[in-house]
């Protein structure tokens, strides 16, 4: 199953994009908006992480790939999948740093919203970001993104705590635009 626009193209995460997801995990400026904790993770931490999201049938993940060069350059998800309710959480995460402000975020967003409400057929998509990540609270309001509430002083970021803001995009309204 591939995905692609202009520039990007989603694949399935493979064995082979074990190692370069085990350096984003461990690079500070990449974990440092959108992983709860600071640890380091080890090549077999990755290795687990790997069998988990490709074994579980409730959640969808893809590595994010640069059309030209064919290098994997982020990695997107719909997590904790409920088809009953038809929700699912999405994440991203553009680990190559040379990639970040030119718009890869906001085309492989579209990818993977048209794949939850028109493939999956979701009804609601929701994410959760730290209340300092500005420029990506921004993007996911453009997209459609609401603001659902948050939790209060839940990241230890920088010497203080933030909240993390709960957004979510219910499928009538994404495709209504």
């Amino acid at each position: 199953m591939i995905f692609e626009s202009k520039r990007i193209k989603l694949r399935k995460m493979t064995k082979e994009d074990i190692p370069t997801y085990n350096i984003w995990s461990n690079d500070e400026e990449v974990v440092r908006t959108t992983y709860p904790n600071l640890e380091r993770y080890t090549l077999e931490d990755t290795e687990i992480f790997y069998s988990r999201v490709t074994k579980t049938t409730n959640s969808r993940t893809f590595m994010i790939v640069d059309k030209v060069r064919e290098n994997a350059i982020g990695i997107i998800s719909l997590i904790n999948m409920d088809l009953f309710n038809r929700n699912a959480e999405f994440i991203i995460d553009i680990g190559d740093k040379d990639y970040w402000g030119k718009g890869i975020g906001k085309e492989a967003m579209s990818l993977i919203l048209d794949y939850g409400f028109k493939e999956l057929n979701l009804h609601r998509i929701y994410l959760r970001v730290y209340s300092f990540n500005e420029r990506a609270i921004k993007l996911y309001e453009k997209k459609g993104f609401v603001h659902e509430g948050k939790m209060i002083e839940a990241i230890f970021r920088d010497g203080k705590y933030h909240d993390i803001v709960i957004m979510g995009i219910l499928q009538r309204n994404y495709l209504s635009k």
